[in-house]
């Protein structure tokens, strides 16, 4: 199985398409982490861009992962 990373939601300041304390699947786009950003699956299931500040990268177990992951 591929591990992934996903980020808990801390904030979402006028981001009507994410959710404080939801767990969101994280993409790797290291140009946007340069610029401070997080590219995430939020509830519109598509990826977007958001402040890291509004994420905190959770570590969690292989079956916690297949159980959320939304794409490969």
């Amino acid at each position: 199985m591929q591990n992934h990373r996903f980020a808990l939601c801390i904030k979402n300041e006028d981001c009507d398409d994410l959710e404080k304390r939801k767990i969101y699947q994280a993409l790797s786009d290291e140009e946007a982490e340069k610029e401070g950003y997080i590219r995430v699956i939020d509830e519109s299931g598509e990826d977007y861009l958001y402040p890291q500040s509004y994420f905190v990268i959770v570590p969690l177990p292989p079956e916690a992962q297949e159980a959320l992951q939304l794409s490969e």
